[in-house]
């Protein structure tokens, strides 16, 4: 979503549309004086997309006596800047390059029947056509974001029936559903193994850690549907590792 850079709030409502339209891979915006506020600056020639903040409050007015209930409407018009249109803005530098790292591009590489990826303004896996969006690698904070994030998307596509095939992946879910919550679990356990694998994952795990943690909500602690979804992400990030899939182990998860 696009979020403004100094309060790291979400912009909401026609703003969404606003920005996301502009096509820029940051998410983030900043007007021409929080820019300067922060030591940056933006980029001679640029030009600013228009947003609107509008406040709707009520109240009393004592007319000839009678207490009267009035609607207030404050309308104001700012002009924002991309973060991809600034410069100089530290911890944030949209010229500096978030490099890549040699171990996770070996093994996303190296994956069997890897999925089609291409960029996107936001994460997603698409099951019908079997293709993964990933934004701009300068778009996110470090290096080890991007490939969790990418890592991720990568794990829902081995729910493709071409790959090791998932209810989660396979069926049309609904947002919040059984299926679907278990399939984020499963993707973001199995991005948290590849993360381990590579060696990233003192960078991602407290992220990760939250992200589970709110679908393990959504499942109401349900320990038997996180033991499988653990065991579908080991199957999945093994997968991705190109790990010949080993013999099935009997269990019973009570």
């Amino acid at each position: 979503m696009p979020t403004n850079l100094l309060s790291q709030k979400e912009y909401r409502g026609i703003n969404v549309i606003l920005l996301a339209c502009q096509g820029y891979s940051s998410p983030y915006w900043l007007t021409y004086k929080q820019a300067l506020k922060i030591g940056g600056n933006v980029r001679k020639g640029e030009h600013g997309t228009q947003i609107a903040f509008w406040k709707i409050g009520k109240y009393e007015r004592d007319i000839d006596g009678e207490t009267e209930l009035r609607t207030s409407v404050l309308l104001r018009i700012y002009t924002v800047f991309n973060l991809a249109q600034c410069e100089n803005i530290a911890g944030f530098d949209s010229e500096k390059p978030v490099n890549s790292i040699e171990n996770c591009e070996n093994l996303i590489a190296n994956m069997p029947q890897k999925p089609a990826v291409g960029p996107s303004d936001r994460a997603w896996y698409r099951p019908s056509t079997d293709t993964v969006g990933i934004p701009a690698r300068n778009s996110f904070n470090n290096s080890e974001s991007y490939y969790c994030t990418l890592f991720h998307e990568l794990t829902h596509s081995t729910g493709h029936s071409s790959r090791i095939g998932r209810d989660g992946i396979e069926k049309l879910n609904s947002f919040g559903s059984e299926l679907y919550s278990k399939e984020e679990l499963i993707a973001e356990l199995g991005a948290a193994m590849l993360c381990g694998v590579t060696g990233i994952d003192k960078v991602t795990i407290d992220n990760s850690a939250a992200y589970l943690q709110a679908w393990i909500r959504v499942l109401k602690g349900d320990s038997k549907l996180i033991v499988q979804a653990a065991s579908a992400a080991q199957k999945a990030a093994d997968f991705i590792r190109g790990i010949p899939a080993h013999e099935p182990v009997t269990s019973e998860v009570k």
